[in-house]
């Protein structure tokens, strides 16, 4: 399912997690630059057991199913962009804070809902959307995170790539009532 990429190249990765009934599913894509169209890789792994959702603590349950998709890369990314938050609100970290301390790697919260207002997000407005992404950043400037959020493919308020790993982990999700 993978295609391979230059090993010298600094590799972008996406990933996102779908919940079911039976755990959950993690994608990853892998692509080398912000405007490129195709993902050069493709990821998913099928979590069998997932924490219990608890209220503001969110990252428990969803940081070892994106780590463990992340330990399948065959490179480390030197960039990682998360459907979350980095920052939930000045000082409280969200996902992408505890991504970035277990990884070390600069991570890009891309929200599609805001949280408590998300006055501290750069809102980022794509295609024809009235509806901002709340972008948020670790390891590197906030703003330039947005400007490559804004660069990504896509005429629409989601990049290309980002609804290709929203929909790998939904589609590689098993299903929660299989056939007799």
């Amino acid at each position: 399912m993978s295609t391979p990429v230059n090993a010298c190249q600094p590799l972008i990765a996406a990933v996102d997690v779908c919940y079911h009934d039976h755990g959950a599913t993690a994608a990853a894509i892998v692509f080398e630059n912000w405007a490129d169209e195709h993902a050069s890789e493709q990821h998913l792994c099928h979590i069998p057991q997932v924490a219990e959702y608890q209220p503001g603590q969110f990252y428990r349950r969803e940081l070892p199913c994106v780590l463990a998709v992340l330990q399948q890369l065959p490179q480390q990314p030197s960039m990682i962009v998360i459907d979350g938050h980095v920052w939930l609100r000045p000082g409280e970290p969200g996902l992408g804070w505890h991504l970035h301390e277990a990884t070390g790697i600069p991570v890009i919260g891309v929200a599609k809902t805001s949280f408590d207002q998300s006055p501290h997000a750069a809102h980022v407005f794509r295609g024809e959307s009235l509806k901002p992404l709340f972008v948020t950043a670790i390891g590197m400037d906030q703003q330039e995170a947005a400007r490559h959020i804004e660069s990504m493919h896509g005429a629409f308020r989601l990049p290309t790539l980002l609804k290709l790993v929203d929909h790998l982990c939904r589609s590689g999700a098993p299903s929660d009532n299989p056939p007799p």
